[in-house]
């Protein structure tokens, strides 16, 4: 039978739990969520078992990183299925604070990024975002005060964005990004995945193909600009309204023009209909 997880709403709740996790000097890893999970999150969850002995989820859908016309108020909210998906994976702590817990009346600070956060992909069509999420993810490591916290790579800018604020911050955490985790057909694991309709869902995965394509093409030698503009044209005739396809610095998201350039990473953001998708792969 799983055990429940103890679950704090108050950041004094949270301390004291925190307090009973601490005892023997255990080490403490940190999975900050929105919520509706699934297997991609489960999979973090895995991680930080594997790298710690008390396991943190933090589950707060964060108004700060959604603009007005984003899907704040419909974002899919799973509270009790979440619950037993945790418990069944023996997470020790669920951090479930509200919005005036985490932004009190008079809160009045905030991040702002640079480096990453500003590398024109991402924050070229969610100019709020970064801020938003670094705000929100500096507040629950200086709560939480993990050894180490997990991050998909799915979101891989906002993986950049974040280590490097633990890094210039000296927040004293380790920043452990997450492979990817996807549907047999390859579409990467979201939770607003369940925005898409049937014919939709069945277009979905060719992000992921043509990335694998255009990263097969790169490793041959074949010229990067051709490859991308061959990509994008693969992206367009499949019905989606692109919003990016790119090859960058795996480490700095910085252009490149060759392969030489350093380490690589494909990256897309495309609509289908209403939901909007991002992925990337390694070169």
């Amino acid at each position: 039978m799983s055990r429940s997880p103890m679950i704090a709403r108050t950041v004094p709740a949270l301390h004291r739990a925190l307090d009973r996790l601490r005892a023997r000097k255990a080490t403490v890893a940190l999975v900050p969520t929105m919520g509706a999970l699934h297997d991609g999150h489960v999979s973090l969850v895995r991680l930080a078992k594997r790298r710690a002995s008390r396991v943190v989820v933090s589950i707060f859908v964060n108004p700060g990183q959604f603009a007005p016309t984003e899907d704040f108020g419909s974002y899919p909210r799973t509270w009790k299925s979440d619950v037993a998906k945790l418990a069944a994976e023996g997470v020790d702590l669920i951090w479930n604070p509200d919005a005036r817990t985490m932004y009190p009346d008079g809160f009045a600070t905030r991040i702002a990024p640079e480096g990453a956060a500003t590398a024109n992909l991402e924050d070229r069509f969610r100019p709020h975002f970064f801020g938003g999420v670094a705000t929100v993810v500096a507040k629950l490591l200086t709560q939480v005060r993990p050894n180490l916290a997990i991050f998909g790579e799915k979101d891989f800018q906002q993986l950049r964005v974040v280590t490097q604020m633990a890094r210039d911050l000296d927040l004293g955490v380790r920043v452990v990004g997450s492979r990817t985790v996807r549907e047999r057909d390859g579409l990467a694991m979201s939770s607003r995945n369940v925005y898409l309709s049937p014919e939709e869902r069945l277009k979905a995965p060719v992000l992921y193909r043509t990335m694998k394509e255009s990263a097969r093409r790169l490793r041959a030698g074949d010229d990067v600009a051709a490859t991308m503009a061959g990509g994008v044209q693969m992206i367009v005739a499949a019905g989606f309204v692109l919003d990016y396809f790119e090859v960058r610095h795996a480490e700095t998201l910085a252009k490149v023009s060759s392969l030489k350039d350093g380490p690589l990473r494909i990256l897309v953001a495309a609509r289908l209909g209403t939901t909007r998708l991002i992925d990337n792969i390694a070169v």
